[in-house]
């Protein structure tokens, strides 16, 4: 694999930058395929097909990071702590992961690389309340099936300055049924 060996030449801080970029291009890539369903659809209907493709995304998102990273499956907040840490988000957007207690983590978005650029155009906050929990609530339930996603925050909710959104898991006792997560 010729690209195999191209990418093993490059440095480091390179290949970090480079991860970066396709981070940022496929962010840019979902922006620009919303605004055209929104364009061509209008917004509620856009948020319903943009929330059902990352229930899709999202989970597959979830299962490579746990091969790459070595994370079995059912390895409770512990293994959703550190594949957060992997997701393509964390390299463009500023989190804060807070332990709680054994059995509840609370993740922040304290900056997000799509509110931070509406805020700058004085635009509002975009709402992807209704995308974000069904993206959190499957990363985590494909993470480990006993982990219950809530929302703290989330636009178009009012949000602190510090963070856009915030969310709260929980390991339950038994598995949440796939149908309960949303």
């Amino acid at each position: 694999m010729p690209d195999r060996e191209i990418l093993q030449s490059l440095s480091k801080e390179t290949l970090i930058e480079m991860l970066e970029d396709q981070a940022k291009n496929w962010l840019a890539h979902d922006g620009l395929w919303f605004q055209a369903a929104e364009k061509q659809y209008g917004m509620e209907i856009a948020i319903a097909l943009d929330k059902e493709a990352w229930i899709t995304f999202t989970q597959i998102e979830a299962k490579r990071i746990m091969r790459r990273h070595d994370i079995s499956p059912g390895s409770g907040i512990p293994a959703l702590k550190k594949a957060l840490q992997f997701r393509l988000y964390a390299r463009i957007n500023d989190q804060s992961l807070i332990d709680i207690d054994k059995q509840t983590l609370r993740f922040e978005m304290n900056d997000c690389r799509v509110q931070s650029a509406r805020k700058r155009r004085g635009l509002d906050d975009f709402p992807c309340k209704p995308v974000g929990i069904a993206e959190y609530a499957f990363f985590a339930h494909t993470i480990d099936d006993r982990i219950r996603t809530a929302v703290i925050c989330c636009p178009p909710d009012d949000h602190p300055e510090s963070y856009y959104c915030a969310w709260l898991f929980t390991l339950e006792d038994q598995p949440i049924p796939i149908d309960e997560l949303i």
